[in-house]
C-alpha cells in the first residue's frame, strides 16, 4: 500500500486488497481495501484488517516487510495506487526522525503547529503545552529551532507531542528505538495509558517482541508486503519468531556473512561477518549450559565514525535484553577504530533454548545509532542436570542461573 520511489524511476507501490482497520460502528475506526500496484515492486499487496476502538494493534516483520509503508498511508503521507484507508478520529503519528515538525521553527511554535493540523483550539494546546515539555524533557531548549535538536531530544519531543494532544489514533513507528531506554520505558507506560485509560487506538511497529507483548492485544505479521497473520499478538510473535527466511551465508573458518541479514536497519556497513565458537574456538551454534562461549565479529569503515560506541548483546527470540557488552563499560576500548569485536562469556549462565545476538555502533551522546543488526546471528542453549538433582534446570526456572546458594538452617 502507498507509493515509494526506486532509483531506476520505477513508480512501484502497494496492494490490491487494502487494510480495514475497525468497523463503521465505533467513533474513529480505521478502514483500508483494495489496495493495488501497477509495478513489479510491492511494497505492500492484499493487505486487509480492522483495528477497533480502543485496541492496541502491533505491526510486526522483518525490514522491509512494509510496515512503514503501511504507517504512511494511515497518517496520510502516502497515497494507496488503490484502494482505501479509512480512519475515524484526529491521528497522532510518529514515524521516522525528521517528520512532523518545521526544522525552523522552535519546539515551542512546532507544538502549537502539530496542535493546529489537527484541528485544535490554541487553548486546548496551552492546557497541553506544559505537560509535553515535562514528559520531553527539554525545557532549556524549547525555544530553540528543532533543527539545533539532537536525535535523542528530536524524538523526545515528537512523541510528546504526538502522545499528549489528544490524537483519537496514535501512530507509532520504531523511531523510538533512537531513545535511551529511560525513555522508551516512559513511552511505553505513556501508549499503554492512552489506550487502557483514554480508550484511544494505537497501532504500534517494533522490533522489540517483549514490548509488542506487553503492550498490544493484537497483532500482525506482515512478510515481503504481505499480511501472513493477524489474531493475538502473542500468536503474531510466536509465529515471527519462528519465520525462517533468513539469509545466512556461511564463508570460510565459520564466519557468516552479515550483508544479507534481513533485519539490518541502517544503512553504514559496518558489521561484515559474524562467528561463535567454543572454548576450542571451533564454530558451533549449541553449547551445553555453563560452557564458555566467543562471539567474533569482523568490522569494515570503523575509520569513518573515530570515537563511536559499539555493543554485542545476547537477546531471547521475543527481543528480551539478557546480557550485553558495550565499549562505553570500557573507556580504554573507545578511542580505537577496530576491525574486529571479541565476546567471551567463561560460562553460559542463562536458561536452555534459543538466544539471538544484537550488534550495535553507535554515537550515544549525539542519539545516532551508524549500524544496527537486531538478528545477526542465533545459538541454543541446552540444559543439564546442573546441581546432580536428577532435574535439569530449564526456562520455567528463570532466565539466569543465579551465583549464590541456597540453604536452611
Amino acid at each position: 500500500m502507498g507509493r515509494q520511489l526506486s532509483v531506476n524511476n520505477k513508480d512501484t507501490v502497494n496492494s490490491p486488497q487494502g487494510t480495514d482497520l475497525t468497523s463503521a460502528t465505533n467513533n474513529h475506526d480505521l478502514i483500508t481495501d483494495n489496495i493495488t500496484t501497477r509495478d513489479e515492486l510491492w511494497a505492500l499487496k492484499d493487505i486487509s484488517f480492522e483495528v477497533k476502538r480502543g485496541e492496541v494493534l502491533g505491526i510486526i516483520g522483518r525490514n522491509g516487510a512494509g510496515k512503514s509503508t503501511l504507517l504512511k498511508i494511515l497518517s496520510r503521507i502516502t497515497e494507496p495506487t488503490s484502494g482505501r484507508a479509512v480512519m475515524r478520529g484526529r491521528v497522532g503519528s510518529l514515524l521516522e526522525v525528521g517528520t512532523g515538525f518545521h526544522p525552523e521553527l522552535t519546539g515551542r511554535e512546532n507544538i502549537f503547529l502539530n496542535g493546529a493540523i489537527l484541528g485544535m483550539r490554541k487553548k486546548e494546546i496551552e492546557s497541553k503545552f506544559d505537560e509535553i515539555v515535562a514528559f520531553a524533557e527539554v525545557e532549556r531548549f524549547i525555544d530553540t529551532p528543532v533543527k539545533r535538536y539532537s536525535s535523542g531530544m528530536y524524538v523526545r519531543l515528537a512523541f510528546a507531542v504526538a502522545a499528549h494532544l489528544d490524537p483519537e489514533i496514535l501512530i507509532v513507528d520504531e523511531v523510538l528505538a533512537v531513545g535511551d531506554a529511560a525513555f522508551q520505558k516512559k513511552c511505553l507506560g505513556k501508549m499503554s495509558d492512552v489506550a487502557t485509560r483514554e480508550g484511544r487506538t494505537v497501532l504500534f511497529v517494533s522490533h522489540n517482541m517483549a514490548a509488542i507483548q506487553q503492550l498490544c492485544q493484537k497483532g500482525i505479521l506482515l512478510s515481503k508486503g504481505q499480511l501472513t497473520y493477524n489474531g493475538t499478538s502473542n500468536d503474531a510473535v510466536n509465529q515471527y519468531i519462528n519465520m525462517s527466511d533468513r539469509v545466512v551465508n556461511y564463508l570460510e573458518d565459520g564466519f557468516m556473512d552479515l550483508g544479507q541479514v534481513h533485519d539490518k536497519v541502517h544503512q553504514a556497513k559496518i558489521f561484515k561477518k559474524i562467528r561463535i565458537l567454543d572454548k576450542d574456538d571451533k564454530p558451533r551454534e549449541t553449547f551445553l549450559l555453563l560452557s564458555p562461549i566467543k562471539i567474533e565479529v569482523e568490522l569494515e569503515n570503523t575509520e569513518n565514525y573515530p570515537g563511536s560506541d559499539y555493543c554485542v548483546a545476547i537477546l531471547t527470540p521475543a527481543g528480551q535484553w539478557v546480557t550485553s557488552s558495550a565499549t562505553w563499560m570500557y573507556p580504554g576500548e573507545k578511542k580505537k577504530t577496530p576491525r574486529r569485536i571479541v565476546l567471551e562469556i567463561p560460562a553460559i549462565k542463562f536458561a536452555p533454548g534459543m538466544y539471538k545476538i544484537y550488534l550495535s555502533m553507535a554515537q550515544y551522546a549525539a542519539g545516532v545509532y551508524i549500524d544496527k543488526i537486531e538478528n545477526a546471528a542465533t545459538f541454543y542453549v541446552e540444559s543439564i542436570d546442573l546441581f546432580n538433582s536428577g532435574r535439569e534446570f530449564t526456562s520455567s526456572c528463570g532466565l539466569v542461573i543465579p551465583d549464590g546458594e541456597l540453604s536452611l538452617s
